[in-house]
Formats: structure tokens, sequence, C-alpha cells
């Protein structure tokens, strides 16, 4: 159920009721009328643009629109007045049956209320983390981790079907540094004193893979030039990392459907594939690239290169693909992996990335344009750095990594379910300050505790109703009368409540899931400001002395919140709070 959508509806039908009466011209676009909250809920439940997105096409005035619309809906049984404000904008009041169907539906639906077929089962791809096989996962590949893992589960919530995907960068010299570090791990497993050189990795979490790589090969590669133990060592090496990785993933809730090597574009003609279906559109052309603005390098020379006309599809300048000895640059990969993506059948692609990854995102999206033919949108969303603090000081780095503080780190001391609501009480695009005793501690200005207390206050009213031999099953509490609920504290809640099927379509549309934490924490609030006014009036208290059917409405209003807290809940993979300790 979704009331809105069902309001605007009604508006809809009530406009083709005016075009029918010749009070409207035939043929208007309707896909602009809008019906959404008001700015300001005094001036009503719903407010509707019809009058005035319609008025230019009609060549009638806003205002004359609006007065005849109102008159109209006004006559419907679920519209207890329509008024029009300013130059034609109509805010609609709604009788109270309707807010009380809206907690029904929620009993009634459960965990399915506000799911919804507006991906029409459309193939999407998130790609996020895909971190460089080198080490554990660091706190700037948990808020990406968390953000994807939640977009992904946003978009399948609202009907799309989700493909979560890792890309494994190991076809870079970066692999080849782990491989080099790995076995000074190994000659140290085998009693060497050695030095880390800069540039290589000396981070503790090292030491099993090397020694790991010892009780395979023994003393094998012990004196051994590079060329000897370069390739098997690098290829251990990536999948220890790999195994480390997918351990941090699953503490943190977070379980992939494919990881897809980089490696695997190499030597197989898939980058040749890819950019043969971008030459064949005239879009590969060997060339001289402008010198970059301001100070040029001192290394910097014009020379000839095979480059992508990524102007034709919305970029800035040209990219080059391949370098002027003949080897690939690291666009080239990255054009043939989301070739390869299109090739697969998805309808979308959306790619989770690191804030430092800002002057990739015009390149990308104009390669994917060029390859789908337009078909094919790419949205990239970039996760900016979080700052971490512990005593009111910034977090150290871990010892165990050696440069940076790691996700387990990070888990292990606040658990995953505040990790994950917490990275998302934040915009992605905006930067995110992560102190561990604010998340931790027991107030309103806790976001990741105050909705869960929501849900644990509901829960021990429950249990305190069923003792009291109250029935609050979901199906006797959608069954009961609700027609009781009347003051404006309860009705607010339930109105909350109307809002989760049209939020979560709005953030599934604009890929952010930071919008449904952001909308548990408005829905708590409401709930405690409701329980907050039972400790002055007694009507309001949900467990009404020698009268179980008035608890039973208002237990059957706050059990709605909790269907729609643990949805909420189960989109961001926090786990709801029965009660708090």
């Amino acid at each position: 159920m979704n009331l809105f959508t069902d309001i605007r509806s009604l508006v809809l039908d009530t406009l083709a009721q005016m075009q029918a009466q010749g009070s409207l011209p035939e043929g208007l676009d309707l896909a602009n009328v809008t019906v959404e909250p008001p700015r300001d809920p005094a001036h009503g439940d719903m407010a509707t643009n019809a009058a005035m997105v319609l008025a230019k096409p009609a060549g009638l005035k806003p205002r004359d629109i609006a007065d005849a619309l109102a008159a109209l809906l006004a006559q419907d049984e679920r519209i207890t007045s329509a008024e029009v404000a300013g130059p034609g904008f109509l805010n609609l009041r709604l009788a109270a049956s309707l807010w009380h169907d809206v907690a029904r539906a929620a009993l009634t639906t459960g965990k399915e209320f506000g799911r919804s077929d507006m991906g029409q089962g459309k193939r999407v791809n998130v790609e996020f983390v895909s971190a460089n096989p080198t080490g554990p996962l660091h706190v700037g590949h948990t808020r990406g981790a968390v953000f994807g893992d939640a977009l992904a589960s946003l978009l399948d919530f609202v009907g799309y079907d989700v493909t979560r995907e890792y890309y494994i960068n190991d076809g870079g010299a970066q692999v080849d540094v782990l491989a080099r570090s790995v076995y000074l791990r190994y000659l140290e497993a085998h009693g060497t004193a050695v030095a880390f050189p800069d540039g290589t990795y000396p981070g503790d979490y090292l030491i099993e893979v090397g020694q790991a790589l010892k009780d395979k090969v023994g003393a094998a590669y012990v004196d051994q030039p590079e060329e000897v133990w370069l390739e098997e060592v690098r290829n251990f090496a990536t999948e220890a990392m790999m195994a480390l990785i997918r351990t941090d993933l699953k503490s943190l809730g977070v379980e992939m459907d494919v990881f897809y090597s980089e490696k695997s574009l190499y030597g197989t003609g898939l980058i040749e594939e890819a950019l043969a279906a971008l030459d064949a559109k005239g879009l590969i052309y060997e060339g001289v690239l402008e010198p970059p603005k301001g100070k040029l390098p001192e290394d910097w020379e014009p020379r000839e290169q095979t480059l992508f006309r990524s102007t034709a599809h919305g970029d800035d300048v040209d990219r080059p693909v391949k370098k002027s000895d003949g080897g690939w640059t690291y666009f080239a990969p990255d054009i043939a992996y989301h070739f390869d993506k299109i090739n697969r059948g998805f309808d979308m692609l959306i790619d989770v990335l690191g804030a430092d990854h800002g002057g990739y995102v015009k390149r990308m999206k104009a390669a994917v344009s060029a390859l789908s033919d337009a078909r094919v949108p790419l949205d990239i969303k970039l996760c900016q750095l979080v700052k971490l603090y512990k005593n009111g000081e910034p977090f150290k780095m871990s010892k165990r990594a050696g440069t940076f503080v790691t996700l387990s780190d990070v888990v292990e001391l606040v658990g995953p379910d505040v990790t994950r609501f917490v990275m998302l009480t934040r915009k992605n695009d905006a930067p995110l300050d992560f102190d561990f005793d604010k998340v931790l501690e027991q107030s309103k200005d806790n976001p990741v505790f105050y909705v869960q207390y929501a849900n644990a206050r509901v829960n021990s009213v429950l249990r305190k109703a069923a003792e009291a031999g109250i029935d609050v099953s979901d199906a006797a509490l959608a069954a009961a009368d609700l027609s009781g609920l009347t003051h404006e504290a309860e009705l607010n809640l339930a109105k909350k409540l109307a809002e989760w099927p049209r939020l979560v379509q709005i953030a599934g549309r604009t890929n952010e899931p930071h919008r449904v934490a952001f909308y548990l924490y408005d829905l708590a609030s409401d709930l405690h400001a409701l329980w907050n006014r039972g400790h002055d009036d007694a009507s309001l208290r949900f467990l009404q002395d020698g009268d179980p059917d008035t608890s039973q409405a208002k237990i059957a209003l706050i059990r709605a919140v909790t269907v729609v807290i643990s949805a909420g809940l189960g989109i961001l993979g926090v786990t709801p709070a029965e009660e708090m300790r």
C-alpha cells in the first residue's frame, strides 16, 4: 500500500473527469503532477502541484484549475478538505481511517510492506569495495562496503534483480609488490633477518602468509632469483589476501555474488575486443593530447598515443588507452571490464568508489555510454573519507596493518550493526566522523541507539500485553478496531508510517540508502514522542487497564512501527534489537 500513489491516482482521475466535463483541455501531459507531503505539516496531509504544472499548457490560471479540482476532490470520502494556497497549490487533508489503514496494511503485509516492483526486474550490477588485494580492508573500504551492500538491498526491495560484484585489482604492479613483501616474510619464517624497503608492505598481517608459504614449498624459494618464484608467490599471496578480505566482509555481513579478476582480462582478447567495439564506432584514433592545464610536469612531452574519443560522450578530454610503448593504460582494462558487464546483460551499472576516484567518473561514463549506445546507464557513487575518533582524539593506526585502521578493528570495537548504521548516517559524498564513544552512547544524539531503543520499547509492550492476556499476534492486531486512534500524536505516527513506501522508492530511484537511515530516525522520534506523551496523558498509554480492545488498537499502531523499522534495518543490514542492555 502506497497512500501517496493512491491519492495521486485520485488526483489524476479527477483531472480526467475535468477534461471530460470540458473544464480542462484534452491531451495534457500529466506526468509531472505530483502528490507529496507539504513542506509545512500545518498546511495539510498532502499537497499536489497539479494546477501549477497544467496552467500554462491548458491556457488557464492556476487558481482557476485548483479551485475546480478542489471542489471535485472534496466530494471523495477519503478527502476531508481541499484548500487552495498561494497561486494554485492544493493542500489536502485525509480521513483518519486512511491512516489507520496504513497501520493495518503494515501488519498484514509484514516485512513486505513498502516493497514494490518499481525496478520491474531489471538487472543491476553493483560493484563495490574492489580493494587492491594487498592487505586487509581499511575503514575507508568499510564505508564503501556498507554503502554498496545497503544500496544493493535497497534496489532489491524496490524490484530490481541485483548482483553484488567485487573487482579484484590483481593485474597491476601492486600485486608484484605484494609478492615481494610476502617473500620477505617467507625468508623471515626461515630465520633470515629482513628489512622492508620503501614501497613494500610491512604489516604484521603478512607474517602468517609468509609462514603458510614456507609450509607449502619448504625452502624451495630460499636464495632463488625473483624470476623463479615471483609468479607463484604472487598467486599464493593474492589468494591469501582475498581470503582475508572475504573474512573481513563476512564479519560485516557482506556477501558478494561475483568476484571478478582483472587479471582475467589480460591475454584473453577481452581488452582488444572492447577497444575494437569502440573502434568500429569511430571512437579510437592515433593522436596527441593537449598539454595538461596549469604548470606542466617536467617530464611531459607531446607524443602520439592510441586515444578513445571520450569527448563524444560527455568527457572533458579524450583518454589514452595505449601507452607509447605499446602497453595498455590502466583505463583500457577498465573499459574491457565494463564492456563485459554490458555483455552479461545488465540493464544498469553502479560503481561505488573512494573519493580519490573523482577524475574517473566522466571517462568511465563516456566509455559505458559509447559501448552500450547509451542504453545502459552507469551511476558512480563516490564515498568520502571517514575520520575516526576515540576519547576525543583521532584514532591511531593499526599496528597489525602498519599504516591504517582496519575494518576488523572497527567491527571488533563496536560490532557490525553499529558500524553499518553509522556509516549510513551521512550521504555517501559527505565526510563522516566516526566517534567510537558517541556511537555507543545511549542517547537521542546517537541514531543507532535511538532507532534500536524504539524497537526494543515496542517489544517490551508486546511482552507485557501478552502477559496480560491480550492477543498481540499480527493477525489479531490487524483485525482490531483502530477508529479510536484519533489523537494528533497517534495520527502523526501513522502518517510517518505512510511515508515509508514512498520514501523507499525515492531512495531506490536516487541510489541513496542513507535516506532509509534518516527516515528510521524520524520514525523512532515520533514513536518516542508518543511514548513520552503517555507520561502526562494516561489515555495515550499503550496498555489501558481493563480495556483490552483499546489496548489492542494502540498496540497495533506501535507494532506497525516495528514492522517498518525491521524492514528498514533489513535494508541497512542491521539486526533489530529485541531489548536494550
